[in-house]
């Protein structure tokens, strides 16, 4: 019995921290990490003050908390459908496709949360700085490392610097996120698509190659 009352405050506690999180992860996408508060969400989530602190202790925890949060719901949407290809320049572009799709289809109400907290924290010193960098240097990694994994494919020209074209193509991906929410002007999506597919072509050693789908 006293299990069964344990397991069930364990879950409801589990619950309560996840509807949190929810909730924070769509504030600070839109104001930033320090739009956060324990009592802001307590409020807005009609949760006691002191339930909140139990669950995250501190301010910096609770933004800590959110960004890896953000990072689940990212991997989600963005990395774990290339996934599911084999290497090559169709993978390399699905991450592209993902992430125009993530950031159009407003995953996140401010577009994508990690150039909104990467604009934030990108001055600043601490651990919540430190989560941000890491979480932005990943996704850069991820696309250079499957950028070069195209290139042992035979997908992708020997010369063709692998950390150069994802810079590139991350820029096409941020530039239309910023546009977008800036100017609400959602055309922005195919004309970076369209820039990224010209990059991959350029760096294609077939010049023909096309995605399977737009």
């Amino acid at each position: 019995m006293t299990t069964t009352r344990t397991d069930g405050r364990t879950e409801r506690g589990n619950q309560t921290r996840r509807t949190i999180l929810e909730r924070a992860v769509a504030i600070a996408s839109v104001e930033g990490l320090e739009g956060l508060s324990l009592g802001r969400l307590a409020n807005e989530l009609a949760i006691s003050k002191s339930g909140v602190f139990a669950l995250f202790g501190s301010k910096e925890e609770l933004q800590l908390a959110t960004v890896r949060t953000a990072i689940k719901i990212y991997i989600q949407h963005v990395v774990q459908p290339a996934r599911d290809l084999p290497v090559g320049l169709a993978r390399v572009w699905c991450l592209c496709r993902n992430w125009l799709t993530y950031s159009e289809r407003r995953v996140f109400p401010g577009g994508c949360f990690f150039y909104s907290v990467s604009a934030e924290y990108d001055a600043r010193e601490g651990k919540v700085h430190e989560a941000v960098a890491r979480a932005h240097s990943s996704w850069f990694t991820l696309v250079e490392q499957t950028i070069d994994e195209a290139k042992v494919a035979g997908e992708v020209r020997v010369a063709v610097d692998a950390a150069q074209l994802a810079f590139e193509l991350i820029a096409l991906l941020e530039m239309a996120n910023a546009e977008s929410v800036l100017h609400d002007n959602f055309t922005c999506y195919g004309r970076a698509a369209a820039g990224a597919l010209s990059r991959l072509r350029d760096a294609a050693t077939n010049p023909l190659w096309q995605p399977d789908r737009p």
